[in-house]
C-alpha cells in the first residue's frame, strides 16, 4: 500500500486511521505474519507437507486482502503501510531458505531473489542518510510478489506429490516463478531509480516529483 493521507473511519471523534493501530487489515496482516513461522514448523519440524502447502497457499493468496479491506473500510494505516510488505517479505524469504535446504528450489534461484533484497536494502540506506522513507509499493513489486507467492505453493506441491501431478504442478509453478523473479528485478530497479531521483534533488536542494 503506498504512502497515502490519514482518513476517518466515519464516526464524530473517531481517531484518523493514520495513527490506529487495532484495524481489520492490521489484524489480518498480524495473522500472516504468524503464519510464518507455522509454515516452517510444518515443513521443516512436523514433515507435514500438505499442512505447509495450504498454510502457504492462504498466506500467499491473502496478500491483497489486508490493502482492499483497508481502503474499502476506510482504515489505511502506517502501520499497515509497514505491515503489509513486511509479510509479504517475510514469507518470500522464508519459504525460499526452507525449499533451498529442502531441494526444492535450486540455491541459484533463492540466490538471484536474496541479492535483489539486498540492493533495496542498500538503497534504502542510501534514502534514510538523505532524510527519506521506503518508497510506495510500485505495482509492478506487488505483481511480482503475488506471483512468488502463488508459485510457492505449487512448487511444494510438485515436490511433494506423485510424477504426474508434480509434472504439471512444477510446469506451471515454475512458470509463475521466473516471471516472478523477472518483475521482483524489474521493479527493484524501478525502486532503485526512484531513490537515485530523491538523492539528487535533496543535493541539489529541490523538491522531489
Amino acid at each position: 500500500m503506498g504512502a497515502q493521507p490519514p482518513e476517518t473511519t466515519g464516526g464524530p471523534g473517531a481517531a484518523p486511521s493514520g495513527d490506529r493501530v487495532l484495524t481489520v487489515p492490521n489484524l489480518i496482516s498480524f495473522v500472516r505474519l504468524l503464519g510464518v513461522p507455522l509454515f516452517l514448523y510444518l515443513l521443516l519440524v512436523a514433515h507435514a507437507d500438505v499442512a505447509a502447502v495450504v498454510v502457504l497457499a492462504i498466506g500467499g493468496t491473502t496478500d491483497w486482502v489486508d490493502g482492499w479491506i483497508a481502503r474499502r473500510l476506510r482504515q489505511v494505516s502506517r502501520l499497515g503501510e509497514l505491515l503489509d510488505p513486511l509479510a509479504d517479505r517475510l514469507y518470500i524469504l522464508a519459504t525460499l531458505l526452507a525449499f533451498t535446504t529442502q531441494e526444492v528450489v535450486p540455491w541459484q534461484f533463492t540466490a538471484a531473489l536474496l541479492a535483489r533484497e539486498l540492493l533495496l536494502l542498500g538503497s534504502l540506506g542510501v534514502l534514510r542518510r538523505h532524510g527519506y522513507g521506503p518508497p510506495p509499493v510500485h505495482y509492478v513489486g506487488k505483481t511480482a510478489t503475488f506471483l512468488l507467492l502463488a508459485a510457492f505453493p505449487i512448487l511444494l506441491l510438485a515436490h511433494a506429490t506423485t510424477a504426474v501431478t508434480a509434472t504439471v504442478a512444477g510446469a506451471v509453478g515454475w512458470g509463475l516463478a521466473w516471471w516472478g523473479l523477472v518483475l521482483y528485478w524489474a521493479a527493484g530497479a524501478l525502486y532503485v531509480v526512484q531513490a537515485a531521483r530523491l538523492v539528487r534533488a535533496a543535493g541539489s536542494g529541490g523538491v522531489a516529483a
